[in-house]
């Protein structure tokens, strides 16, 4: 089963059982959240988050539970452990760019967190993004404040992603720390975007993507100049090979292996989980005589990337996608 951000796969059409897909209000207008007061390292802090509610927090939180991967990754990258985690077997298959330090609680899916599990918790903070449904919010802000988070913006996801990691580390007092993230990942697209020009790869077409199941037949995901990857890819000065149009959140669209063959001699890079869903790419498609006849195919220019790289994660995640891509094209 492949696992997705909850809106992600309501973009995609996708009915996959256990992955607590909800439909949400807020995020077609929301803005990132801002600080809208000023905090110590031990002092109070009142933030204003992704649905304009205004979160006071009388210290910085320490005990947080994250109800989504990409926020759960932030805090751990912060030095946060979190108290609670949706989905933990998942989040350690899908995002090893920033590995649990401790043994969080699983608080149930990422779209259908327990409210019940959550209180036992006490946290000072829950964040959650704008995935979850306004009425599981709801329910969580009688338990304990709810700092949510825009989930993603076509139209600026790498903006979007530092603002997220600034808001959440507003929240928990650990600004300094997500100044030295911030530097470390424009060095690393800076290192990445000089390997591929020493590699003659400047400007080069890539079309990245992951793919699905149903009912036997491979859905093919493109990852378009609105998602995240596509924006990293542009950044290391890489051109996107998608022409389809991807959705308003996360740029993502939907074709078949007979939408590849206008591609033409591009390089062709995926993600997929050895530990979830496998790889379709090869399990499904390798005999099939039209991936077998795509120029990027013959030529050899098909990369999987490894396991464990969140699509959807923070700068951790980010900075891995670099180095695996990289050394990919790069070889």
């Amino acid at each position: 089963m492949r696992l997705l951000p909850v809106a992600a796969a309501a973009a995609a059409a996708l009915v996959l059982a256990g992955c607590g897909t909800t439909e949400h209000s807020s995020a077609d207008s929301a803005p990132s959240g801002s600080a809208t007061g000023s905090a110590t390292a031990a002092g109070p802090v009142t933030l204003t988050d992704a649905d304009g509610t205004s979160v006071h927090l009388d210290h910085p939180a320490t005990r947080v539970v994250g109800t989504e991967w990409n926020v759960v990754e932030d805090l751990v990258t912060l030095g946060v452990a979190p108290v609670g985690v949706a989905d933990v077997k998942g989040y350690r298959n899908w995002d090893t760019a920033a590995p649990l330090t401790n043994t969080p609680k699983d608080i149930g899916t990422r779209g259908e967190p327990s409210t019940d599990t959550i209180a036992a918790l006490q946290p000072d903070l829950v964040v959650a993004t704008t995935d979850l449904s306004a009425a599981v919010v709801k329910q969580l802000r009688k338990v304990a404040p709810v700092l949510v988070v825009r989930s993603a913006d076509a139209s600026d996801q790498l903006g979007l992603m530092t603002r997220d990691l600034d808001l959440i580390a507003q929240a928990t007092g650990t600004t300094a720390k997500a100044g030295t993230v911030r530097q470390a990942f424009d060095a690393k697209l800076t290192a990445g975007r000089k390997a591929l020009a020493d590699a003659g790869l400047t400007g080069d077409k890539v079309a990245f993507a992951d793919s699905y199941v149903v009912s036997d037949q491979v859905s093919i995901r493109p990852y378009t100049s609105g998602s995240l990857v596509g924006a990293v890819n542009e950044k290391l000065g890489l051109k996107n090979a998608w022409t389809v149009k991807g959705d308003k959140d996360y740029g993502l669209a939907t074709t078949d292996v007979e939408g590849l063959t206008g591609l033409g001699n591009v390089q062709f890079a995926y993600i997929e989980n050895g530990n979830d869903g496998g790889d379709p790419f090869t399990a499904h498609l390798g005999g099939n005589a039209v991936w077998k006849s795509l120029p990027f195919v013959k030529s050899g220019q098909v990369h999987r990337l490894p396991d464990g790289i969140w699509m959807f994660g923070g700068p951790a995640s980010m900075e891995a996608y670099v180095d695996a891509l990289v050394a990919a094209l790069a070889k």
